[in-house]
């Protein structure tokens, strides 16, 4: 609006100015002298405001792929928007939605995008793929990943679940590469369980007991038992394998390219997130219009909360949000490796850096 404004203005001044120019033309012989200032001053007012209005455009655009839609998890960096921060720190920022993490690298690489909000899996496969990347800040160092049983079916390990049904979203999915963790830190592997692809409603078949347990998120847990799921026993992924369940990764040339771009906008997210630690009442309420899903504002509190949850730890909260642990994604390469989801080790710890993180305040 504010650019629509000065934008009518300048024209608005444009028009005075011939207006001013035809009535001198008229005066010349009278008084030559005061025409010749009137023109010096409209000329200097206008190149004042097409300079303000031009100084408004210099923004620098940021492309943020997402995994998702914009969704209630992600309520901080509305807010954000909503308070002009990332005007204020000069960027231009455009969300770009996809349908998972390897749909928001793909945007990267394919310059549709300059940085990713992404799972750490969709990157190690990039790397794989022999693309050039960085990962420059740890969104959600916990691991969100869970296998649901109902409390009345007494599965309090992985080795209850041997010969039983087992649902998962998909097998392109997190859920299905995090019961894999859970299954080989057992001795086991998916021939041990009968898998059973149940699309994103995986809770149904779970409440119908179609399933014996169930691998879901932390929020899809939430959705469910406002949905009346009952008393319900947790195994939780981060316990074997805290692997980041988000990551925000760069291509190495927007990396060399645009440093001080990204550490503007590494701020931003960083204070926005902190903020929502704070206030997370004020963030539901933002995301009842920004978010797709958020439409209900208790519900909402209790996703960003649970985010909230998840964007620290105890090394985070004593070297500060985003901070990366090579050695926890070395761990995480491993393991897919000895899973055989990666054929060949990538060394992602090289191409992990803490130093835009490190320049933040």
């Amino acid at each position: 609006m504010k650019r629509f404004m000065k934008t009518v203005g300048a024209v608005c001044l444009m028009a005075m100015t011939i207006s001013i120019a035809g009535c001198g033309g008229a005066e010349e012989g009278q008084n030559q002298e005061g025409v010749t200032e009137n023109e010096d001053e409209a000329t200097v007012e206008e190149k004042e405001v097409q300079e303000e209005a031009a100084g408004e455009d210099t923004a620098e655009r940021i492309r943020m792929a997402s995994w998702s839609q914009p969704i209630t998890e992600q309520a901080n960096i509305f807010l954000a928007e909503e308070k002009g921060w990332f005007e204020n720190a000069g960027i231009d920022f455009e969300y770009i939605p996809g349908a998972g993490g390897g749909d928001a690298v793909r945007n990267i690489i394919a310059g549709n995008a300059d940085i990713a909000f992404a799972n750490v899996e969709a990157v190690l496969l990039a790397l794989e793929q022999g693309e050039e990347l960085r990962v420059i800040y740890n969104i959600y160092p916990e691991n969100v990943f869970n296998l649901i049983s109902l409390k009345e079916s007494n599965i309090t390990s992985m080795e209850d679940l041997r010969g039983e049904d087992v649902g998962i979203y998909s097998r392109s999915s997190g859920t299905y590469q995090n019961l894999l963790v859970l299954l080989h830190k057992a001795g086991m592997t998916e021939d041990d369980v009968n898998l059973i692809e149940t699309g994103v409603l995986n809770f149904g078949p779970l409440m119908n007991k179609q399933v014996a347990a169930t691998a879901a998120t932390d929020t899809g847990l939430l959705d469910a038992q406002h949905k009346g799921l009952g008393e319900v026993d947790v195994i939780e992924v981060k316990d074997v394998l805290n692997t980041p369940a988000d990551v925000f990764v760069v291509t190495e040339k927007t990396f060399q390219e645009r440093e001080e771009a990204l550490i503007r906008f590494l701020q931003v997210y960083r204070d926005s997130t902190a903020y929502t630690m704070e206030h997370p009442e004020e963030a539901a309420e933002i995301a009842v219009t920004a978010a797709i899903d958020g439409q209900d504002k208790e519900r909402n509190v209790g996703i960003i909360n649970l985010r909230n949850e998840t964007a620290t730890t105890e090394e985070i909260a004593e070297k500060g949000l985003g901070w990366l642990n090579e050695h926890i994604l070395q761990e995480v390469e491993e393991t897919y490796y000895e899973l055989g989801l990666l054929n060949e080790r990538v060394n992602i710890e090289t191409m992990t850096t803490n130093e835009l993180v490190e320049q933040l305040n």
